[in-house]
């Protein structure tokens, strides 16, 4: 692992993110060379003495493949695998692979795929050997086309390809967001830095037996599942990939269609993790990258997680206007977890007023989608065969409720009407 420190970086917190991410790639750190500089290097970035340095160190430990937890230039990497004599991979590639190694659906697969070439297209000098062949033979004389120029116009062709592609999966992503909007439960997203305890939390609310480990970037895929919350309101929750600092610009641009679920949420669960010396750090790289897919603006609650290896009490602590703010709890073993589903319930209770609805004998179509997608408070049979719904529902509630083709507003009547006949509901 090579790391330089700049004016300004805590080495050793850097260092430490730059062994999870190793250890998550598959790799064993067998050594470590770290200096000290006030910008870095033209040509090899760590400079001359470091690449020398990293050069003795390859061939004493019989190192395969030196990690610089920097973003290189196609021509520092090229410059510095020329001295060191062994592989070189910056920290974009690094994290490229092993999002590579954890994709595992189709979207997420064409995503990784297109940054790969889109990080490679740069970089095609470095990795070949054949590059100014010139391409001969019958019917192909003339001034040819040099291997390189073939590998990238095939790289070109490759990317437009995956492009259309991810399109596509995005219209279909989506047309299955405007069908979950025609009903009426809010979506929340699971957000946070990479390791934070997200799908543990995830499992935790919904039960799902999403992948969970004590790496980054255990879990790429997006994942969503409806939650009933205390009072019998109803949310969607999704757990998203994690962010970390210095994101590669590509994976963002890459995985936009993905971090489009986070900025359509109605509210985000910010995941913290409470035992780390960096948690103030990560929480701004968070909101960074929440700035970048346009997600700033959405309503957010802290969820400090990991509260058994801080020995915290679990807490809830409410803002200005009464509303829980930050939430203290441990995902690993459930403590302050009821805090976390009473927060979201009264998060969205405020928004929700009562309303009493009549439906006559012939409604039951309508009388059924309402209990499927509403939270109904109470039922009474009227006389003449029909029922009259306590419904405690917010204005989107309301707007698909008219939306219903057996809807007719004169069905909505005050709440002071008198009980007629009460059921056992």
């Amino acid at each position: 692992m090579v790391q330089i420190r700049f004016p300004g970086v805590d080495l050793d917190a850097e260092l430490e993110e730059l062994r999870l991410l190793t250890v998550s790639a598959g790799a064993e750190v067998c050594a470590t060379l770290t200096g000290r500089r006030d910008r870095p290097d033209v040509a090899t970035y760590i400079g001359k003495g470091k690449a020398e340095e990293l050069r003795d160190i390859a061939a004493n430990e019989k190192i395969e493949v030196a990690i610089v937890n920097h973003d290189l230039s196609p021509a520092q990497e090229r410059n510095l695998e020329k001295i060191a004599g062994c592989r070189v991979l910056d920290r974009n590639g690094l994290i490229l692979d092993i999002f590579a190694q954890r994709a595992r659906s189709h979207e997420g697969k064409l995503q990784v795929e297109l940054a790969q070439l889109e990080h490679l297209s740069t970089r095609l000098v470095r990795g070949w050997t054949h590059l100014e062949r010139q391409r001969g033979g019958i019917g192909l004389r003339g001034p040819g086309e040099t291997q390189l120029e073939t590998d990238r116009r095939l790289i070109r062709e490759r990317v437009k390809h995956l492009t259309a592609r991810l399109e596509k999966v995005r219209a279909q992503r989506e047309g299955r967001r405007k069908a979950r909007h025609k009903i009426p439960i809010p979506t929340v997203s699971l957000v946070g830095y990479t390791n934070a305890g997200k799908s543990t939390l995830f499992n935790r609310l919904t039960g799902a037996g999403v992948y969970a480990a004590d790496q980054l970037f255990a879990t790429l895929d997006p994942t969503m599942r409806r939650v009933t919350l205390p009072g019998h309101a109803e949310v969607i929750l999704a757990d998203t990939v994690g962010f970390i600092r210095h994101l590669p610009h590509r994976l963002v641009e890459a995985f936009k269609s993905t971090l489009e679920e986070v900025a359509e949420a109605d509210l985000l669960l910010h995941v913290v993790d409470a035992a780390s010396p960096e948690r103030l750090e990560q929480i701004e790289q968070v909101q960074e990258v929440l700035r970048e897919i346009g997600a700033d603006s959405i309503p957010q609650i802290a969820v400090f997680n990991k509260i058994d290896l801080t020995h915290e009490t679990p807490r809830v602590e409410m803002d200005e206007s009464g509303q829980a703010a930050r939430v203290f709890l441990s995902a690993r073993t459930g403590v302050g977890l009821e805090l976390l589903t009473g927060a979201l319930s009264q998060h969205y209770r405020r928004a929700r007023i009562r309303r009493r609805l009549h439906l006559e004998a012939q409604d039951g179509r309508l009388r059924a989608l309402i209990y499927e997608h509403l939270n109904v408070l109470e039922e009474v049979i009227t006389v003449d065969g029909g029922w009259q719904l306590d419904l405690e529902s917010s204005e989107a509630d309301l707007a698909w409720l008219m939306s219903q083709a057996d809807f007719r507003p004169s069905q909505i009547v005050p709440i002071a009407e008198p009980v007629l006949a009460r059921t056992g509901s």
